[in-house]
């Protein structure tokens, strides 16, 4: 059996923030969805869409097969173009339609809009391995000028973790007299 209702999911990352605007957008676009349809949630975008508590409730207890689920964007499913796939396959896979209003092809579990989810895969880690490679660039080209790179020594450590062995004191003693982590004491012990 199935149900044909239609959830609206909205999320916004502070509580300075309202779901509003994203309930009147799906309205707009013609989706009738009840207010008790609605779920809103506060949460940062950089949490696992099934980490979300209530979009977590949402999935594992209220949609039922033949249910339509409507976002007005796609990063509302996910925080990242994986999640976002997973999350859109897991509601497919249980009979949902996932509908997210920035698209041009409405369902995105149709074969228009997997399509689509495949070249935003795509694209997004053609542009993963462009930052990859232009910060490999960036890399080679200060070497090249001979700047050093990495965190510049703290002063005086070295100095420090001297004195203490000078004293006697072993690795882990000097580590906690001195505050540091026993691997600089040992990046230090022998300069």
């Amino acid at each position: 059996m199935t149900t044909g209702r239609t959830f609206a999911y909205c999320r916004v990352s502070t509580v300075e923030q309202t779901t509003e605007n994203q309930i009147l957008a799906i309205r707009s676009a013609g989706y009738d969805v009840t207010d008790n349809r609605v779920v809103s949630e506060t949460v940062s975008g950089s949490v696992l869409a099934i980490e979300r508590p209530e979009f977590k409730t949402l999935v594992e207890h209220k949609l039922e097969k033949g249910d339509k689920l409507v976002v007005l964007k796609l990063d509302r499913l996910g925080r990242d173009n994986i999640d976002v796939q997973q999350t859109i396959d897991k509601l497919t896979t249980k009979g949902i339609k996932v509908i997210s209003l920035d698209l041009p092809v409405a369902d995105l579990s149709s074969s228009e809009g997997k399509l689509m989810l495949q070249m935003f895969s795509a694209f997004a880690e053609f542009e993963r391995n462009r930052i990859r490679e232009r910060t490999q660039e960036g890399l080679n080209r200060a070497k090249a000028e001979g700047k050093k790179l990495g965190r510049p020594p703290a002063k005086g450590t070295t100095e420090n973790v001297q004195r203490c062995k000078e004293e006697g004191l072993s690795q882990s003693a000097t580590a906690k007299l001195l505050g540091l982590g026993i691997a600089t004491v040992k990046r230090h012990w022998n300069k």
